[in-house]
């Protein structure tokens, strides 16, 4: 999860996207999918692909060595 990793809070990360702390909570938990506008903001915040935020699968962390 970037948020956790970074050490951000779900405050922090929301108040820098203009949405509401629980939506973080409600897309970290798989219970809200971001429309394509919020996932760019997200990727853009945490200079990562769009296709990070999309996923369905875990991707390596960045900048890993491939196993």
């Amino acid at each position: 999860m970037l948020r956790a990793e970074r050490g951000i809070s779900r405050r922090e990360l929301a108040e820098a996207l203009g949405v509401h702390y629980q939506t973080i909570g409600y897309l970290e938990r798989g219970e809200y999918s971001p429309s394509l506008h919020l996932a760019l903001r997200i990727s853009e915040y945490f200079e990562v692909p769009v296709e990070v935020i999309f996923a369905t699968k875990p991707f390596p962390r960045l900048g890993a060595e491939p196993s």
